[in-house]
């Protein structure tokens, strides 16, 4: 529009620090009444669960487990390691509150059991009833036992659950577990806090390494052959070489009950009492140097479950192959070991023709490692010889010695696959095309909202594009993506920040951390109804229910301005609630939380017991009398997005001096009733719909603009106001064109 128009004030950037006094408060609270999470069972509890033949022992004081022991092996140690995962790795869940697992691993590392003990997951909360409201997260956790802690863990996302309840499926040390569906973040929060526990625990007791800081396993490059000879190969590395003389054996036994029993050994000090080769079978290049090609190629034929092979050979006076020694078994005098944790080192029962051409050897023989042992076959392993010596013929006493030879292949074998990503970073992979869309729509609304006119001014063009984006954030932000926020994060934060625990958990949800970030920054620029206006899909799913009951022609309840800016204070009043509850009263809180049918409407569909779906059905014809009534009288997390809104720093809704002075158009046709009789725009109360914009640039629906059109004059009270209040900046406005905003 140009030419002479009513006046327009449009203040560019709005002042008030105060307002964000609110926001600080809820945060500095999180440095107040620190919560201390810890396990819940004591040693009686073990007992009842791990009864005889077991025997549990006291509670360890440097790692939170109780070792587990059985008469039948007393000899090995403790049979089981049993502990609670809080007390060990107490990851917050989606809501802030870690959950608890009764875990129980063997001495190899095994899953034995996993046992919920407490979980406050929104989406496991009164999810069925009869007692069986985290039925799905139990059958997930089943997954585990028989399973090893260092197999590469995936989940298979929107794999639906098996109905016959069958085990997770495992191939070459990858575990495929079956998530379930609607509850992504949760399982994988889940998954990382039983591994993580499990983990620690085996690093303290069962001496596993860090294998998320090694890597993945190094894989044998197949097409890295090359003709060698065997001595060349020990020359250069490739192949294994320890030799120990009898003085050098002696030197062992030095102060011990063996010292000085070995009388030969004494008397020939420089002859050989043991020379070890070990070579790694499965690279061709030593495979080839060792057996030969044609009975390298047999033995890699035979070897259908993809088995570390070893060959080892032995020469002098110490035999490996006694007469103990079982083929088929582990040696009792060659064991293996990798970052600490010894391998089952087991013999093929395979004694090669020849080896090398070594004439002289005492013996030779294949022995293997589990291909899913994860073994890095290019990182440094110990072979332990162990050698025994003997005094007295009655009762006699022994004396175990051992020496270790270290030894790994040249790296130029093998080739690294990459080294997996972080479980969170893998829920961001896992959901890129979801993310890239919510961008996309980022962009267009943040379009809309920074160049309103185009959009608003026809009313047609508005409502098709509203609805259409509506519709976008019912069916795909809110039911596809999972993305409904919720004021479980908010309650989630404070309890994540009083227990002292990081934010960690918000990044194995990146759908709603992406809507967080986006909320978060358009708070600085248009306040609280970017979101509540056009991403919440409960909010869509209501203003589709409004439309219907217009369609239907259902009446509508009108309140008085007075009492409806009353009923509009109980959403700060459930904020509070649900706040103070998350501080003091948690387990109370999560129940009250059910205050938003958010996960009832949302997340699960409606797929929940009777008492939830009637009360999400009432919500919705209730907003079918009175236009968004949850939003505008109960969502706490509405309360929570006007109290972000005060963030807001842009005046970006213009308003024409004769708003409201005497013109009520916008007022009447704000569905919010966001709009003071004044003409001033009520921020905490504004959704955004942009209609009051739209009328503005509209020449046909802005009463001061249709009446300048048509008289050339202004609006009858407005020069009466401007006259009562004196000379202004706009006194002469009448002669200038309107500002657009």
């Amino acid at each position: 529009m140009t030419g002479h128009h009513p006046t327009n004030t449009c203040p560019a950037f709005k002042c008030g620090t105060w307002q964000i006094a609110a926001l600080a408060l809820l945060m500095a609270l999180a440095s107040w009444c620190p919560l201390s999470w810890a396990g819940i069972l004591d040693k009686s509890e073990i007992e009842r669960r791990f009864s005889h033949p077991y025997r549990v022992e006291e509670k360890l004081s440097n790692v939170p487990v109780w070792p587990v022991t059985s008469p039948l092996e007393q000899n090995l140690g403790p049979a089981l390691y049993v502990f609670e995962s809080i007390d060990i790795a107490p990851l917050p869940g989606f809501e802030g509150n870690p959950m608890n697992f009764l875990i129980a691993i063997d001495r190899k590392g095994n899953f034995v059991d996993v046992e919920l003990l407490q979980q406050r997951e929104p989406v496991f909360t009164f999810r069925d009833l009869g007692g069986q409201k985290d039925r799905p997260l139990k059958e997930f956790i089943a997954q585990y036992p028989g399973h090893s802690i260092s197999d590469q863990y995936l989940i298979a996302q929107d794999a639906a659950r098996n109905k016959n309840g069958g085990p997770a499926r495992s191939h070459a040390g990858q575990t495929t577990l079956d998530g379930v569906a609607k509850a992504t973040t949760s399982i994988r929060i889940i998954n990382q806090t039983v591994l993580t526990a499990a983990l620690e625990v085996a690093r303290a007791r069962l001496g596993f390494a860090n294998h998320q800081q090694a890597g993945p396993p190094a894989q044998v490059r197949s097409d890295a052959f090359e003709a060698a000879s065997f001595d060349a190969l020990v020359r250069n590395g490739s192949i294994g070489h320890l030799r120990l003389t009898h003085a050098e054996a002696e030197k062992l036994f030095a102060g011990t009950e063996g010292e000085g029993s070995d009388t030969y050994g004494i008397s020939h000090p420089e002859e050989t009492f043991v020379e070890l080769y070990v070579a790694y079978l499965n690279v061709p290049t030593i495979g080839h140097a060792v057996l030969g090609r044609e009975q390298y190629e047999q033995v890699m034929a035979r070897n259908f479950d993809h088995q570390h092979l070893w060959w080892v050979g032995t020469r002098g006076r110490f035999v490996l192959a006694d007469e103990d020694f079982l083929p088929g078994a582990q040696s009792s005098r060659l064991a293996m070991a990798q970052d600490g944790m010894f391998l089952e080192f087991r013999d093929q029962g395979l004694e090669p023709r020849q080896a090398g051409g070594l004439k002289d050897l005492n013996s030779s023989r294949l022995f293997g490692v589990n291909a899913d042992a994860h073994l890095d076959p290019a990182r440094p392993a110990e072979f332990r010889l162990t050698f025994s010596r003997s005094r007295g013929t009655v009762l006699s006493a022994i004396t175990h010695q051992s020496a270790t030879l270290a030894h790994s292949p040249p790296a130029r074998y093998f080739s690294y696959p990459p080294k997996p990503w972080p479980e969170w970073l893998l829920a961001w992979q896992a959901r890129a095309v979801d993310i890239g869309v919510l961008l996309a729509a980022f962009s267009l609304l943040s379009l809309v909202l920074a160049r309103p006119r185009w959009w608003s001014v026809s009313a047609r063009r508005l409502a098709l594009f509203r609805r259409g984006f509506l519709a976008f954030t019912l069916i795909y932000v809110g039911w596809h993506a999972q993305g409904q926020l919720s004021v479980v994060q908010i309650t989630g934060l404070i309890k994540a920040l009083m227990g002292g625990h990081g934010l960690s958990n918000f990044l194995y949800d990146p759908i709603s951390l992406v809507l967080m970030a986006f909320t978060g920054i358009t708070f600085f620029l248009w306040g609280r109804g970017a979101f509540c206006g056009w991403l919440c899909p409960f909010g869509a799913l209501q203003e589709f229910v409004g439309l219907l009951a217009q369609r239907l022609r259902i009446p509508q309840l009108d309140l008085p301005p007075r009492l409806a800016r009353r009923l509009g204070w109980s959403r700060y009043a459930v904020l509070a609630t649900l706040v103070v509850a998350a501080f003091l009263f948690p387990t109370l809180g999560e129940t009250l939380n059910e205050v938003e049918p958010f996960k009832t409407t949302i997340t699960l569909g409606f797929d929940r017991p009777w008492p939830f779906v009637a009360y999400a059905v009432a919500l919705l014809l209730l907003a079918a009398a009175y236009y968004k009534f949850f939003c505008r009288v109960l969502c706490p997390l509405g309360g929570a997005m006007s109290l972000g809104g005060k963030l807001r720093r842009l005046n970006w809704l213009p308003r024409r001096a004769e708003c409201g002075k005497p013109c009520q158009r916008c007022k009447t046709a704000c569905r919010y009733d966001a709009i003071e009789p004044s003409g001033a725009v009520r921020w905490d109360d504004c959704f955004q719909c942009l209609d009051c914009v739209g009328i503005y640039h509209d020449a046909q629906r802005c009463v001061p603009v249709i009446v300048h059109h048509r008289t050339g004059r202004h609006l009858a009270g407005q020069a009466a106001a401007t006259r009562a209040a004196g000379p202004s900046p706009h006194a002469n406005a009448s002669e200038q064109p309107t500002p657009t905003c």
